[in-house]
């Protein structure tokens, strides 16, 4: 269940963060995805309390995607914000669904 507490809130995290990014810079690419991972995460972290294992199967894809996509921006903008704050968030929900 710690799994999906993460997940439920790595997905509300990658939502916030995709207003914000449309918000503060006008990005409809960050609003887009952070409202579709985000919603997807949301629906993982509930098949996961119905115990349903594809919505783990679904958040640990998304997360593990997410991660992947922040470090490719962390490495090209060297910007802690928001890239290392959603792979440390990513990194911490990855480890929760995979013990």
């Amino acid at each position: 269940m710690i799994g999906a507490l993460f997940t439920l809130l790595y997905g509300l995290l990658s939502m916030v963060g995709g207003i914000m990014g449309y918000r503060q810079a006008g990005s409809k690419v960050s609003l887009i995805s952070g409202l579709i991972s985000g919603l997807l995460l949301l629906i993982g972290a509930g098949l996961m309390y119905q115990s349903n294992p594809v919505g783990l199967r679904l958040a640990q894809v998304i997360t593990g995607i997410l991660v992947i996509v922040f470090l490719s921006r962390l490495l090209k903008t060297r910007k802690f914000m928001p890239a290392g704050l959603m792979i440390t968030a990513g990194i911490a929900t990855l480890i929760t669904l995979f013990i």
